[in-house]
């Protein structure tokens, strides 16, 4: 089967196609006839800077869509030829890929294999970010940064679902603002001076809740940007900036406080409360309720192609690797 790799770290052009063996599974794993896999950030890190690789050569490839392959020994409620979308450790790109059968959701029914491949990653993300640790209440305000990514075009929508006073949307690049829009923002903000929008647009008062997946600078003055007893959720690093540290002088002035979150290390450690937040999460697909927009796909082959759209930070939306189709 086709699969991508890279031998050593760098730019997209490390990404290679080859043929390897077709993996089969062992107790308590599945596997999946690949029919479009997810493109996300953390990808990206693996091979430019060996994000989660433990040794190489390394296939990248976290969230796929497809049919089930085979099932290994003591799976329960996976069968073959079930539609399915799923988080895989790593070589979802891939035309078939090896998941736990814990972290291996069957698609509501209506849910097409393309919109399937953005589910694993997104829609549980943005559950636990606004609800599960965020804790979002009716009339609060809420600042998402990256608002015209695959999770902030879905955080706009969710947050405007949870009833929300105002959503604040912050993009990198004056030409994503349009985008943003569509997804439930009030008003969107461009990087540079989001935090002088957020003071202007809420009479100085701040948001009750911020997200932040890029850290760094962006993600103090995202904590700067927080109302009396506001709550910040970083849940990644995406400027690649040093470990930061916040404690009592910045918390204890206002009440703040600050969590986190990764869904890659929730789907290791408790896959139990994964699959419950994803469940819960994959009914607004289903049921028509948010939009997963998708703005690019690529075939298996174009795999650098693919991680060079997005080192450049124009995309918006989800990006997609077409293996096998629908």
């Amino acid at each position: 089967m086709r699969a991508v790799e890279f031998q050593k770290f760098g730019g997209p052009e490390v990404l290679q196609v080859i043929e390897v063996p077709v993996p089969e599974p062992g107790t308590g794993e599945v596997t999946i006839d690949v029919a479009y896999a997810g493109v996300n950030f953390a990808d990206t890190k693996a091979r430019a800077d060996g994000y989660r690789v433990p040794a190489l050569p390394f296939r990248p490839g976290l969230e796929v869509s497809g049919r089930i392959r085979a099932v290994g020994a003591g799976v329960e409620g996976l069968r073959p030829g079930q539609e399915v979308a799923a988080l895989t450790a790593h070589s979802g790109y891939a035309e078939v890929a090896l998941a736990p059968a814990s972290t291996v959701f069957a698609l509501p029914r209506g849910v097409p294999l393309r919109t399937g491949a953005t589910l694993p990653t997104v829609l549980p993300t943005v559950q636990a970010l606004v609800h599960e640790i965020g804790r979002l209440r009716a009339g609060e305000t809420v600042l998402v940064q990256g608002a015209a990514g695959g999770v902030g075009t879905v955080a706009g929508q969710v947050a405007r679902l949870g009833d929300a006073g105002a959503v604040y949307g912050v993009v990198s690049r004056p030409e994503k603002v349009e985008e943003a829009l569509k997804y439930g923002y009030d008003e969107v903000f461009v990087s540079d001076d989001f935090a002088e929008g957020v003071r202007r647009a809420t009479g100085g008062r701040g948001v009750d809740l911020a997200l932040d997946p890029v850290g760094g600078d962006t993600l103090r003055r995202s904590l700067d940007s927080l109302a009396r007893f506001g709550r910040l959720v970083s849940f990644g690093n995406a400027s690649g900036a040093e470990p930061w540290h916040v404690g009592q002088p910045e918390l204890y002035p206002r009440g703040l406080s600050v969590a986190g979150f990764s869904i890659l290390t929730l789907a290791q450690d408790d896959p139990e409360t994964l699959r419950t937040i994803a469940e819960k999460s994959f009914l607004l697909a289903a049921t028509g309720k948010v939009e997963l927009p998708i703005t690019a796909e690529l075939p298996l082959e174009q795999a650098a192609e693919a991680h060079r759209l997005m080192d450049t930070r124009t995309t918006t939306g989800k990006l997609l690797l077409r293996v096998k189709g629908e």
